[in-house]
């Protein structure tokens, strides 16, 4: 599984809102929708899950910040499930192609807001493209597309900006869905945390020297499943709508603001007249009392090339962006309202997620359940009402060298030094990657089918013949997995060529 890529831009911070600006900053954004009919989609796993239409359409968003001079990296956040190891080579291609060796995979971030409504086929291994029938280069193509033209724009509007940071708690927009789970955690590790989920949203705001705010993206976590596994549109679910919301409503003050043109005064609130004044006929005399200046008549050529030249300026400004990102969300559901029984109504097992010992009728509500439609608004009109606090009130200005590492790291492979009890540590090493029983159960957002459940830590000797027909996992495997049962030996796996590749994968900016 890919490891969400971590953007830290700045060594050190300042309160001062009113400096100079310490950086290049762009902005960019391309549609990425791809096919929107006969594709199976990305996320649930469910060969019955084919796209049939669009419910909105999916865009690539991306961030260039850079020092005049210096290092710069980029950014880029996907209307997509999640990114894939392929597409970002083969844009990585087409970014040396134009600008030689100054975007690399060094410096190059391709993140995805975790949708599960949206085209799959684009990634290379088995295991992600298995319910897709195989590769899909319709998919493949527009998120390559899309990525690289945003970067295109995002580096032709490179201008002198600051970036402004801002944190807050927000509490309604996610929910920890396997809570029982969380339980099995040490006391001393659940008393670090407040909640059982991560409520915190981190904002980065963008300005223009020139234009003023031009973008905005945070980090929250909360999955990208309001959308149900019956859904057949296409769509950036909750944080793909959170960001349309977001940048419509900026523009829409924006534009609000330039009506009165680019070389008029606002009309203010008048201090001379209280406004607890209740006399009607002492108002009346006091306005009498004042003299009206001659003025300048409004004639329709003035106004006309005062319409051209807010025009003219309006063409030079760029267009706001703002993209809402993925970050820790493991468990966290935007199904708040809790999981229910679809047969009965009543609260799923608690420990199993299971309603009369089947999890396929286990499902999560989201806030405007019947309507998934409307929990996806609702979901992502609380992540937008929240970034936009948190927009408006940053203040502290983010400075310092910009600068990035990356690195592969072999999972399989890795000592891990484990405490125990009186002080004493163990060191252990980890092993090839492996799918457990409870995996096939699925989730409350998404449930399996069978006979499978979450938490299982026996397995099942029917399921265990039809996977030795794939793979028969060792007796080194088996243990070193151990409690967990191995359903698919997915890391050893290589025919017809590898079923996932999550030995090999770390990379970040810092």
């Amino acid at each position: 599984m890919w490891l969400w890529i971590s953007l830290v831009l700045v060594l050190q911070y300042s309160k001062t809102v009113l400096s100079d600006s310490n950086y290049l900053i762009g902005m960019g954004s391309y549609d990425i929708t791809g096919p929107a009919a006969d594709v199976n989609m990305m996320g649930y796993a469910n060969t019955e899950q084919i796209a049939s239409g669009i419910h909105f359409r999916l865009r690539a968003r991306s961030f260039i910040v850079a020092e005049p001079q210096g290092k710069r990296v980029v950014f880029v956040n996907l209307d997509a499930c999640m990114a894939s190891q392929l597409v970002t080579i083969k844009v990585l291609e087409r970014l040396k192609a134009r600008y030689g060796n100054l975007y690399t995979e060094q410096n190059v971030a391709i993140s995805g807001i975790h949708t599960h409504a949206g085209p799959g086929g684009y990634l290379q291994y088995v295991v992600y493209i298995v319910t897709s029938l195989g590769f899909v280069r319709q998919s493949f193509d527009a998120l390559v597309d899309g990525i690289e033209k945003s970067i295109v724009q995002a580096h032709e509007n490179l201008q002198p900006g600051s970036i402004f940071v801002n944190k807050g708690e927000l509490l309604d927009a996610g929910v920890n869905r396997s809570p029982s789970a969380y339980l099995n955690n040490p006391a001393s590790e659940r008393s670090k945390y407040t909640y059982n989920v991560d409520k915190e949203m981190t904002l980065l705001k963008f300005v223009d020297d020139q234009w003023g705010p031009v973008g905005s993206f945070n980090w929250f976590a909360t999955h990208g499943t309001s959308m149900s596994r019956t859904n057949s549109l296409i769509s950036g679910d909750n944080k793909g709508a959170a960001a349309r919301f977001m940048e419509d409503w900026f523009e829409q003050n924006s534009a609000k603001s330039d009506e009165l043109g680019t070389d008029e005064i606002p009309r203010r609130v008048s201090s001379i007249i209280s406004s607890i004044h209740n006399n009607h006929h002492e108002l009346l005399e006091l306005a009498s009392s004042f003299q009206s200046s001659p003025g300048k008549p409004a004639t329709r050529v003035s106004s006309a090339a005062r319409r051209v030249r807010s025009a003219l300026r309006q063409a030079d400004k760029p267009g706001f962006v703002s993209a809402f990102c993925q970050t820790n969300c493991g468990d966290v559901s935007p199904n708040v309202l809790g999981a229910f029984c679809i047969d009965t109504g009543v609260p799923c097992d608690f420990n199993h997620s299971t309603c009369g010992g089947k999890n396929e009728l286990c499902y999560g509500r989201g806030p405007g359940y019947p309507d998934e439609f409307e929990s996806t608004r609702i979901i992502g009109e609380r992540q937008f009402n929240k970034a936009v606090d948190l927009f408006n009130t940053a203040s502290e200005q983010l400075k310092g060298k910009v600068d990035y590492c990356h690195s592969y790291v072999d999972f399989s492979q890795l000592e891990v030094t484990i405490p125990k009890e009186g002080g004493a540590s163990e060191v252990v090493k980890t092993c090839p990657a492996a799918m457990g029983f409870a995996f096939a159960a699925g989730t409350t957002d998404g449930p399996g089918a069978f006979d499978f459940k979450q938490g299982d830590d026996k397995g099942n000797p029917f399921w265990r013949l039809v996977r030795n027909l794939l793979k028969t996992p060792d007796k080194k495997q088996v243990e070193c997995h151990s409690p967990k049962p191995i359903l698919l030996d997915t890391g050893e796996m290589k025919q017809p060529y590898d079923w996932a590749d999550w030995n090999h994968l770390t990379r970040g900016f810092l």
